[in-house]
């Protein structure tokens, strides 16, 4: 299974990184909810102090562009193998950035690959 950090995890039921952290729960990933406010999703922390899990598989966004810059050195420190751009997160630097250092990016949508097994 894929470790993977839900960043921009909220306990909001009507977030979909909400949404996401249970859904890769419930197939079997481990998951670490990293977020601005403290809170619960999925019987875990929401992570505020950017945590630095190790063999981290994938970073799945949803922090929109404009709040990513701030990030930028967090994520890429984690060593992912894949960020995941959910839809309204899509970021032409932080793509170049990754894939300079061998990460690979996919656009698209954590809880549609969940839900068609392409995760």
């Amino acid at each position: 299974m894929k470790k993977t950090l839900v960043l921009g995890a909220s306990d909001n039921p009507a977030r979909y990184s909400y949404q996401a952290v249970h859904r890769l729960q419930r197939h079997g990933h481990e998951v670490v909810p990293v977020g601005i406010r403290k809170g619960e999703v999925g019987g875990l922390p929401i992570h505020t102090d950017r945590p630095q899990p190790t063999d981290v598989d994938t970073v799945t966004l949803y922090v929109g562009p404009q709040n990513q810059p701030a990030w930028y050195d967090y994520i890429l420190d984690l060593q992912p193998k894949r960020i995941i751009f959910n839809p309204g997160t899509e970021n032409q630097e932080l793509e170049r950035l990754a894939q300079e250092r061998g990460i690979r990016t996919e656009e698209a949508c954590t809880l549609v690959m969940l839900s068609v097994g392409q995760y």
